[in-house]
């Protein structure tokens, strides 16, 4: 067999689910993209939807005992 620098290409497609948010939490996002907006300079604010990938990926990436878990083998999909 062959032995190529490159090993098998991640599948990289984004997943699109849906999801029910508690008013508040909507408003916090709405919140959250305006105050983003003004700290980096943007005339407007993004769409609050396009936080949640980025803000979920820090939860798990800052989570210590999903870093564990993961790193001990725990079941991935």
């Amino acid at each position: 067999m062959t032995k190529l620098r490159l090993s098998a290409i991640p599948d990289d497609k984004p997943v699109k689910i849906t999801v029910e948010l508690p008013a508040a939490v909507h408003h916090d996002l709405v919140a959250y993209a305006e105050i983003l907006a003004r700290a980096s300079g943007e005339a407007t604010p993004p769409d609050p939807g396009k936080l949640i990938a980025p803000m979920i990926q820090r939860f798990m990436a800052t989570d210590k005992a999903f870093r564990k878990a993961k790193r001990a083998g725990a079941p991935t999909p």
